[in-house]
């Protein structure tokens, strides 16, 4: 059967098998917590209450990496599937998983064209995973076909500000625009693509695709919050005073 994926996933795909032993072996202490965490400051679940209760619930992590969210939702009562464009990631994922003691499902594929059924799901979601690196305009409507009616969408991704903030020399954000806000989508470094879209955008298309927005959480570090991705104390900073991270909610109707 033919690869369905896109060629910008096809060299994300090339990026993660090439990268994830790094990424893994750089943020293991940070990222691998007894209790679920969203984004680069590893805000716990318990208090941003994005989620919920996943007892018995069918969920999809697109995008999982080494499927540390999913181990810990499946020791709640979850019933996850975890996905990953990367193969490299996924060897991760089945050595988390075993020495975890729980099992599930791994799936190699894009997060833009999901081999799975229409309506399998209750949650769809990831932290940032592939919200980062997939397609919205692809990904948006392949959660809806995914999700029964009732299901939730949650997603965590680099808020527009970061975006538009961060100096593409130093890779650093500043308090300063250096990208225009309008027409964000695509950001191609000749290695990696990368996504983002304004706000309204992301409206646009929750609604052309029949989701309900319940919720835009922007998650704000506390004075001494440390985090592994965004290491400068300036950084920190910024962030306390404009919201680096959206964590987005949107319901599937009945």
């Amino acid at each position: 059967m033919p690869d369905a994926a896109s060629e910008e996933a096809l060299r994300n795909r090339r990026y993660w098998d090439r990268t994830s032993d790094e990424y893994q072996e750089r943020h293991r202490d940070f990222i691998n917590q007894p209790e679920p965490r969203w984004g680069v400051w590893q805000i716990p679940e318990s208090e941003l209450n994005v989620l919920g209760d996943v007892a018995g619930k069918d969920v999809l992590e697109l995008g999982c990496g080494a499927a540390q969210w999913s181990i810990l939702l499946a020791k709640q009562g979850a019933r996850p599937v975890g996905l990953d464009n990367s193969e490299r990631q996924l060897e991760h994922a089945r050595r988390l998983m075993a020495e975890a003691g729980v099992d599930f499902r791994l799936v190699h594929a894009s997060a833009e064209a999901v081999p799975l059924s229409d309506e399998s799901f209750d949650v769809v979601f990831c932290d940032h995973g592939a919200f980062t690196f997939a397609d919205p305009y692809k990904l948006v409507p392949e959660s809806a076909r995914l999700l029964r009616p009732g299901g939730l969408l949650a997603f965590s991704i680099s808020s527009p500000f970061t975006v538009v903030c961060e100096n593409p020399e130093t890779e650093l954000v500043e308090a300063r625009l250096h990208r225009d806000y309008f027409g964000l989508h695509k950001f191609d470094d000749g290695d990696v693509v990368e996504y983002e879209l304004p706000y309204g955008e992301w409206i646009r298309l929750f609604c052309a695709n029949g989701f309900v927005v319940e919720a835009l959480i922007e998650p704000r570090p506390g004075p001494d919050a440390k985090s592994t991705y965004w290491e400068e104390e300036s950084e920190r900073e910024w962030a306390r005073r404009w919201p680096s991270e959206s964590i987005w909610k949107a319901r599937k109707p009945e």
